[in-house]
């Protein structure tokens, strides 16, 4: 409940128990209304000038099994090049594995009106702790919000800036970066392999010793509403960061157009402007159509890094799917150089909805590495049914073949219980056992992974 709604109950109420005098002024206390002046909902905070918006989230994830060894995921992964290997399989050795892991952020935006349109001020909080445990060895952190993975999380200032304007927003301060990398998901059931290696997409490759062009951080953007769909947004990114690896300071400029059923967008950005020797530049480019009962993703982006040997790196990817009736049956194909050769996967799937709530789906998809010549392949099927409102249980079974050294294979099989029973909270659990012929995890594997979350605005 607003703290507003409640000062202006309290205030109904004295001047109702004094006949009524009283509550003929109510109207100078329009000024507790400016979050409804402003347009802003949720939970909020009124005072005579500005709207204080507070939204957050609290997460937590346990996991435990046998599923790992000391050598972490590589028993089992498929070797992307996006970023090091995709982890598909499940195997056991016999001793546990266990990962403990805390996620929780509040935001808060104070808003005021200008001359210039909504004054913004935000602050983000974050705390982020990954403690792992392997073959019941020593505790370790990893993604922790401390800089380094020796340590568990601390509470850090993950956002801290300023923006004003309407359709056309001036942001300056510690945030996140205007680069838009959307319209490349696949539309297959199973994802491409890199493109499930990179965040479901395409990349324009890694800059040496970093995850890519350095972005976010401390920032100075604009961002423009041409009309029609259309915005253009650039800016400088990265300025807290300093010539060690090279690419200190990002340029970014985004073009982007939103309509009826497409999406698109071109994003540029080049880094090393700080010192005027760019050391490295991307673009990223996507559609994302619909048409009747069609769908249509077309992506692609490219790098250039001249940190240590020059590289040069793209990756593209296609994918499209039909509706009919019951059933959607979509395909994806990919490909990626990185300079050492060139790679490519596929991926098809078929999904019927059988009854109300109840979707089965099959797929399966392959990954070709060029510089060894081994081939990657994936086949599973899966059911996703409603049990009620609240309650949904999915369930998949499948086979992994890779014949990457070391070469393997994986049987496995999963199910997941997931519940929403709203007020912005859920919660699930996942049990997955399999085998793997890897001898580094010769023993039947199995997780059991539960997650806990609720967030609120």
């Amino acid at each position: 409940m607003k703290i507003r709604s409640l000062l202006l109950g309290s205030v109904v109420a004295a001047g109702l128990s004094t006949g009524g005098a009283y509550a003929a002024d109510l109207g100078v206390l329009t000024s507790l209304d400016v979050c409804d002046a402003l347009g802003l909902s949720g939970l909020t905070i009124s005072s005579d000038t500005n709207c204080l918006q507070i939204t957050g989230e609290v997460k937590y994830k346990f996991v435990w099994g046998d599923y790992k060894d000391v050598a972490g995921d590589l028993p089992t992964y498929i070797p992307t090049p996006a970023d090091g290997g995709l982890d598909v399989g499940i195997g056991g050795n016999g001793l546990n594995d266990w990962q403990s892991r805390f996620d929780a952020w509040i935001k808060f935006v104070a808003t005021a009106d200008s001359d210039f349109g909504p004054a913004k001020a935000v602050l983000k909080l974050k705390q982020v702790t990954d403690a792992r445990v392997v073959d019941e060895g020593p505790r370790s952190y990893a993604g922790s919000t401390t800089g380094d993975d020796l340590a568990g999380g601390q509470v850090v200032l993950d956002e801290a800036y300023v923006s004003i304007g309407d359709s056309t927003v001036i942001m300056a301060g510690k945030k996140g970066s205007i680069m838009n990398k959307a319209d490349d998901e696949p539309l297959t059931w199973l994802n491409l392999f890199n493109a499930e290696d990179v965040d479901n997409g395409v990349s324009w490759g890694p800059l040496a010793g970093t995850d890519g062009l350095g972005d976010g951080g401390m920032v100075i953007q604009v961002k423009s509403d041409l009309g029609n769909g259309f915005t253009v947004s650039g800016g400088l990114e990265n300025l807290d960061d300093d010539n060690a690896l090279g690419g200190a300071g990002t340029a970014v400029g985004v073009l982007a157009y939103a309509g009826e059923g497409i999406s698109a967008h071109i994003t540029g950005a080049a880094a090393g402007i700080l010192d005027g020797d760019v050391e490295a530049w991307g673009l990223h480019a996507g559609f994302a159509g619909t048409f009747d009962n069609f769908k249509v993703v077309l992506a692609g982006a490219y790098g250039h890094d001249e940190v240590g040997p020059v590289t040069d790196y793209w990756n593209v990817l296609a994918s499209a799917s039909a509706t009919f009736d019951m059933f959607t049956l979509a395909g994806a194909v990919e490909a990626i150089d990185d300079g050492t050769g060139t790679d490519y996967g596929a991926s098809v799937s078929a999904s019927a909805t059988v009854t109300e709530g109840v979707t089965i789906n099959v797929g399966a998809r392959w990954f070709h590495e060029d510089v060894v010549g081994s081939d990657s392949y994936q086949v599973a099927a899966g059911v996703s049914a409603a049990v009620t409102e609240t309650i949904t249980l999915t369930g998949e079974v499948g086979y992994v073949n890779d014949d990457y050294p070391p070469v393997w294979e994986s049987f496995y099989g999963s199910a997941k219980l997931a519940w929403a029973p709203g007020g912005g909270y859920t919660a699930s659990v996942k049990g997955t056992v399999g085998t793997s012929t890897n001898p580094a995890l010769p023993e039947v594997g199995y997780k059991v992974e539960t997650e806990f979350k609720k967030t609120f605005e």
